[in-house]
């Protein structure tokens, strides 16, 4: 059985998607990322998120990514 990863609930920080089981913002992942931060000085920072989740969240993202740019990519040929 997978584990939840992600959560989004209106009420907890107003239905912004969280790591399952905390407050914390999935988009503070990706602005460590963006600001050159690693994984590891996030998890350091969010002790309450496991890097499991973390590697899931950006293996979706890939996904999402991929799927996105083939749906776009049919739309314009």
């Amino acid at each position: 059985m997978e584990r939840r990863v992600i959560n989004i609930d209106p009420e907890i920080l107003g239905g912004t998607p969280v790591f399952y089981g905390t407050r914390v913002p999935i988009k503070n992942l990706f602005d460590y990322l963006e600001t050159g931060d690693s994984i590891e000085t996030f998890l350091e920072d969010f002790d309450g998120v496991a890097k499991s989740q973390v590697l899931k969240v950006l293996e979706m993202s890939q996904k999402l990514i991929e799927t996105s740019t083939n749906i776009l990519n049919e739309n314009f040929a």
